[in-house]
Parts: structure tokens; C-alpha cells; sequence
């Protein structure tokens, strides 16, 4: 191999030299006749086109070659337009001609069943063998709008060509063709990847690239799957290092989307908590549904936000004034204070009876007078305090509304702050269409505008806030073959102490009398608990006793907790009690747990613990490892986080010590990541500020070598 960056640049694939289209046909609606349609007539195709059937001469005045091998040169990219039964033996010819890049149109693989699997599988194979790198099988094929190149059967292709800084990643079809069909709206999308069943080639990848590429500024990304958990991960990174915006939308977040999702792409959809999670750790914009995705993806196209927060609006409708300021609020975004200026200027301009203090009112003066419009709306897009303007437009009024969206667009041209039209109507009249040909794409509702401004909004915040998530490293697999344990309370916790973690005093007792010479030695009061590898929840069993006082209590305990476990679970192997130091009296009670994840590898959750973890489910979660910085940004996320700063009175937590804790549980889990499949910290005990952080009960799950 001469080339050492042999099929790994995918500039290669997305701005090729060369193409050939194998299994060009002249029936126009054959998978190769629309292929060819749109490689002939509607594309600008910067070098070679080779034409492979083996049946042809010639095709639209064009020469027609029999095979790959019988090509004069060898193309970057090998469009691969014949059936299932074909594509091996076109794969076999692409490898001989060390071909950098197969785009395989075909269906009929990995979501067809058994035997489609080992057919993907095959051309996986043969692919690795050179080195080549394939996108698909079962995509639409590749779309890069800003060089007027489709290697697509699609036959919306030549309807789809606005040119813009937005890029597409999605595994489906259907709904990136929709994304990609807001063109209607004046949305401009660069470049549109649909990677379909990712036998090599994934939606990761092309996030990875687009966080480089000079013509994309926005990068969009439809999910039903993610194979590769530290790849996607990688791309993340990247994107937020070169300070991209990604807006992602994943579908699968039910037990039905899920089985839709897996049945579509064949692919792991991964917990929605967990997807959610990675997410937010880098700085992903998550949305709900297709408008939410193009609604934001367009507002970050035109402008990134400033430290500037504050909004404005404007508007000549009271009541949609009104509606559009409670949206604002609804959203916890804030009305900006205008500077005394811009106030000035609007005092000047409108009736004495408008709202010249944000929301503006300009009543209905300003419908006959286009120029008033003009200057009261610059001027409060211009002014210093604010970030964007939202200017409700409420109904079609005809001539009126085409000078309002013709003063819209003039104002934009003269300050930086992005201005927000919302069309509110159903009748899409001239005004309309006019935003749309200037590049404003307006949000069809007030509380679709709002959303898209608030993620906007809080992504420029915690761009410049919060602690991004640094690179991790590869997540180390299970032990293979491993058999998965039960570590007993003390295993966990002598394993527990040797990483550092601090902990109270504790031993297993296998007689009553041992137990109370054990109490007796830590001194009262203290914790009885059963111990049993058999037995993980305790307390459901009547397996613990706290604030036990004395040596008869102790004795007591035994009696109960005994007669307790061997009613609930009489095959349990017990070793007998362990007594615990007691916690001091107070404090709160928090959880960390740890699972692997099957995409993403070890994923920490953290919250409020105790009984009530599972009840008020106020967790957050990040994936491993972490740092101070993401430890502290979890103990802040918590709704009860006031129950740690001292709310009403209470003592002041000792934050230092917790987040102390879950970077030493980070640590711990990373430097064992083979082996430990889960693990539970619940309750952990947190005393006032000074008086640390302690795991209480500890759960490991280990995979030990087999």
C-alpha cells in the first residue's frame, strides 16, 4: 500500500477526485438509472466519472466499462449500485484495485436477517483486508450539497441543493430527507451523511470530520443507534474542542422506539438515561422532534451566542406580546433592560399609548408606516443589553406584512444580534416567503421560537461556564469469559479502603459473642448488618439493625437479623453480621452507583440515596472517568442540592469531601474497569462542612477471570 493515508481521509470520499458507479443503468428508475440521473445532470462532478456494467458499452453517450478491474485508473470512490446477490464480487474487484472508498446502495444485508449478516460481515472482511473503508450497505448514499455532488438514487436530490453551513449526520433515510427538505424554509444544509447500516463507516465518523471542515458550522445528527460508544464519543469531543455546535436527535427512548429503531438499523440503542447523559457531558444539544432540530440547528447557523442573554420583543399585537413574553418566562430566559437610548428612540418614534419598555408593543401604528418600523426594530436589535429579538408576526396582512419581513430584513443587515420572525399563521402569504428567501426560516409557533433561543442560549452559557468533559481514554473491556461475583459488604469495602476511600470501622462476626466483642472494641453506637453474598438488599429482609447501644442490643440484633434472613431467604449462605461504626447522628444521605454500559462503558450515577433513590429519582450521571470539575457540576445538578447548601438553616455540607469521593470513585472503577461490571454506594453518609463524605453499605459486582 503506497498510500499511507490509504481510505482514512474522508475528504477522499466527500470531495473525490474519481468516481465509478457500478451497475449504472438506463432504466431511469433503477436504483443505477436514478444514480446515474443525478451524477449526470445534476451534479458538478470535479474530475472522472467511470461507468461499470458489464452488459453496456455505452450509456448516455457516455463509455461503459465491464468491470472495477478493467478501469482505466483506479476511482477514490466505488458507488456500488447493483443487488445484494453482486456486491461480494464487486467488493472482491474494489479491494484488488485497492479502491480508498465503497458507498454500497444495496439492500438485502444486516437488516434482512442470518444471511444478510453474513454477507455484511463478508464485506466488512474484505474491506479490512486493504484497508478500504465502506459507507453503508442500505443508505440513500452521500450528499454533499456544497460541492453540487450526489452519489444518490434519491430522486429529490436535484430539489434538494440549498447551500448552507449546516451538516447532516443520520443512519436512516427517511427522516434525514425530511431534515433535509426544511430547504423549504431557507435552511441550508452542506452536507448530508446517511450511513445506513454502518458496517465501517458510522455516524461518528462524520461528525468527526464535519468538526473540521471550514464550510459546516453547525453539525445535526439523527440517532437510532450507536455501535461504537468511545468512537462517538471521540467525535464529540472534537466537535466541542473546535467550538461546533452539535444538535442531536435520538430516537429509540421508549421500549417501542427502541424495538422500531433495532428492527430499522439492526443497531444498540443504548439506555436513553445513559445516551441523554453523554449528551449533556459534551455539550450536545438534545432535541424532542424534527421542528425542534431544524428550529435550533438554523438559529446557531446564523449566529453562536454572545454573553449577551437577555432577549427583546417585538411585536404589534398586545395579545401576542403578551403570549410570547410568558413563553419567555416559562423558559427562565429574561427580558433584556433596554438601554436608556433605545428606550429614547422609541418614546420618540411611537404613540404615546405603545409599550416602549421589552416586550415592545407598537400597537397597530406601525402597519402603515414601513420606515417606523424600521427604525424602532433597529433600534432594538441594536441595543447593547440584549442577544436576539423575537418578533412575533401574528397573522398574514398582506402588503403590511411583506414591508414588516422586508424591514426585518434590512434590519438584520445592520446589527449581529439575530433577529427571530416567528410566523404564527397558516396562510404562508408573500411575507413569508420573503424570510424564507432572506435566510431567516421562521419558527411556525412561539414556544417552538422559544425553545430553539433558550437551547441556544444555554449551550453559549455552559460553553463559557461549565467544565467540559475532557478526552477519555478507551474503555477497557469485561474479562472475557469472566464470571460474574457478588463481593461480600467487607470484600467490597477492604477493596474500597486500599483505593484510599475513607470508611467507618467494620468486621464480619461468624458468633453472637464475636459480634458483641467486635461492638464493644469500636464502641457505641454502632450498625448490624447481615452478611450474605446472597443477599444484596439488606433492608428489604429485616437484614439490618442501626443505633444499636449496648452489647445486649448487639445480642438482640444477632437473634433477629438471623431468624430474619433465614425466614426471607432460607438458602442464603450467611457468614454472619457485620458490625459497622454507626455514622454521626444528622448529615444526609446521597448514592453512587456504577454500571457498564454495553455502548458507552462505565457510567457513574449520582444522587439523592437512601430509601428515596428510587422514589424521587433525583440523579445525574456522567461517563467514566471524571475530574473535580464534573464532580463538583454533578453535586450542583441535583434538585436537592439546596439540602447540601445549607437551605433553611441547615448546616452547610461538606461539598470538598463528596466530590473528594466521586473522583476517588472514578479513579477506582477506571483502575479496575476490567473487572467491575457495577457497582452501589447507597447510603453515603455526608456530615457538615469538615466532617467528610462516607460510603455506608458498598455493592461490587465483579467479573472475575474464568
Amino acid at each position: 500500500m503506497t498510500d499511507s493515508n490509504f481510505g482514512t481521509d474522508l475528504a477522499r470520499l466527500i470531495h473525490p477526485r474519481s468516481i465509478a458507479l457500478v451497475g449504472a443503468s438506463d432504466r431511469p428508475q433503477s436504483i443505477g438509472g436514478r444514480t446515474l440521473t443525478n451524477l449526470l445532470d445534476h451534479s458538478q462532478i470535479d474530475g472522472e466519472l467511470y461507468l461499470v456494467n458489464p452488459t453496456k458499452t455505452e450509456l448516455r453517450g457516455q463509455r461503459c466499462w465491464p468491470s472495477i478491474s478493467a478501469l482505466p485508473h483506479t476511482p477514490d470512490v466505488a458507488v456500488i449500485a447493483v443487488p445484494a446477490s453482486g456486491v461480494i464480487a464487486v467488493m472482491e474487484e474494489c479491494a484488488a484495485r485497492r479502491v480508498p472508498f465503497a458507498v454500497i446502495l444495496s439492500s438485502g444485508f444486516g437488516e434482512a436477517g442470518a444471511e444478510g449478516e453474513r454477507a455484511q460481515q463478508r464485506i466488512k472482511e474484505i474491506a479490512d483486508s486493504v484497508g478500504m473503508r465502506v459507507y453503508g450497505p442500505n443508505c440513500p448514499g452521500l450528499t454533499n450539497v456544497n460541492q453540487r455532488l450526489g452519489m444518490t438514487f434519491s430522486p429529490s436530490f436535484p430539489h434538494d441543493l440549498v447551500q448552507g453551513p449546516i451538516g447532516l449526520a443520520t443512519q436512516g433515510g427517511g427522516l434525514g430527507r425530511n431534515v433535509m427538505q426544511a430547504m423549504e424554509r431557507g435552511i441550508g444544509i452542506g452536507l448530508w451523511a446517511s450511513t445506513g447500516n454502518e458496517v465501517d463507516l458510522q455516524v461518528a465518523d462524520f461528525i468527526h470530520y464535519m468538526a473540521t471542515a471550514p464550510d459546516i458550522k453547525v453539525i445535526v445528527t439523527l440517532l437510532e443507534g450507536i455501535k461504537d460508544g468511545p468512537r462517538f464519543v471521540a467525535a464529540l469531543q472534537c466537535a466541542a474542542d473546535h467550538g461546533k455546535p452539535v444538535i442531536a436527535l435520538k430516537v429509540g427512548k421508549s421500549e417501542y422506539g427502541q424495538r422500531a429503531a433495532q428492527s430499522h438499523t439492526a443497531s444498540l440503542t443504548g439506555s436513553a438515561e445513559v445516551n441523554s447523559a453523554v449528551f449533556r457531558q459534551y455539550g450536545v444539544i438534545e432535541v424532542d422532534d424534527i421542528d425542534e432540530l431544524v428550529d435550533t440547528a438554523w438559529l446557531f447557523a446564523r449566529a453562536l451566542p454572545s454573553e449577551r442573554e437577555a432577549v427583546g420583543v417585538y411585536c404589534s399585537s398586545g395579545g401576542t406580546t403578551a403570549l410570547t413574553a410568558d413563553a419567555v418566562g416559562m423558559a427562565g430566559l429574561r427580558l433584556a433592560e433596554f438601554a436608556p437610548e433605545t428606550t429614547e428612540l422609541l418614546r420618540s418614534k411611537l404613540p404615546d399609548y405603545a409599550a416602549i419598555h421589552n416586550p415592545v408593543d407598537t400597537t397597530a401604528a406601525v402597519l402603515s408606516d414601513a420606515d417606523l418600523i424600521e427604525s424602532t426594530l433597529g433600534a432594538v436589535a441594536a441595543d447593547p443589553n440584549l442577544g436576539c429579538v423575537i418578533a412575533p408576526i401574528a397573522l398574514d396582512y398582506g402588503e403590511t406584512t411583506v414591508r414588516m419581513a422586508q424591514t426585518i430584513i434590512a434590519a438584520q443587515q445592520r446589527v449581529q444580534s439575530p433577529i427571530v420572525p416567528i410566523w404564527m399563521s397558516d396562510r404562508m402569504g408573500e411575507g413569508y416567503r420573503m424570510l424564507v428567501t432572506g435566510g431567516f426560516a421562521p419558527p411556525r409557533s412561539v414556544n417552538k421560537a422559544i425553545k430553539a433561543i433558550e437551547r441556544w442560549t444555554r449551550w453559549g452559557r455552559e460553553r463559557r461556564e461549565a467544565p467540559r468533559a475532557a478526552a477519555r481514554p478507551a474503555t477497557a473491556r469485561a474479562v472475557a469469559g469472566g464470571k460474574l461475583r457478588n463481593l461480600s459488604e467487607l470484600e467490597a469495602k477492604q477493596w474500597l479502603g486500599e483505593a484510599g476511600i475513607r470508611l467507618l470501622p467494620a468486621d464480619v462476626a461468624r458468633t453472637r459473642a464475636e459480634a458483641r466483642r467486635l461492638a464493644d472494641g469500636m464502641g457505641y453506637p454502632v450498625v448490624a448488618k447481615i452478611a450474605s453474598p446472597d443477599i444484596l438488599h439488606k433492608s428489604d429482609i429485616g437484614g439490618v439493625k442501626v443505633g444499636i447501644a449496648d452489647g445486649q442490643q448487639v445480642e438482640l440484633a444477632w437473634d433477629d437479623i438471623m431468624a430474619s434472613a433465614r425466614h426471607h431467604q432460607p438458602g442464603a449462605v450467611i457468614d454472619g453480621l457485620l458490625i459497622e461504626k454507626m455514622a454521626p447522628r444528622g448529615g444526609v444521605e446521597l448514592m453512587a452507583g456504577v454500571t457498564r454500559d454495553p455502548v458507552f462503558g462505565h457510567v457513574l450515577t449520582f444522587g439523592l440515596g437512601g430509601v428515596y433513590v428510587e422514589i424521587l429519582r433525583d440523579v445525574t450521571r456522567r461517563l467514566l472517568p471524571i475530574g473535580p470539575a464534573e464532580a463538583a457540576s454533578m453535586v450542583r445538578e441535583m434538585r436537592a442540592f439546596p439540602l447540601l447548601a445549607g437551605a433553611r438553616g441547615r448546616p452547610l455540607a461538606d461539598l470538598a469531601a463528596l466530590e473528594r469521593l466521586l473522583v476517588q470513585v472514578s479513579d477506582f472503577v477506571t483502575a479496575h474497569a476490567a473487572r467491575i461490571e457495577e457497582m452501589d454506594l447507597n447510603p453515603i453518609w455526608v456530615g457538615a462542612e469538615g466532617e467528610g463524605a462516607l460510603p455506608l453499605d458498598a455493592v461490587i459486582v465483579s467479573r472475575d477471570a474464568a
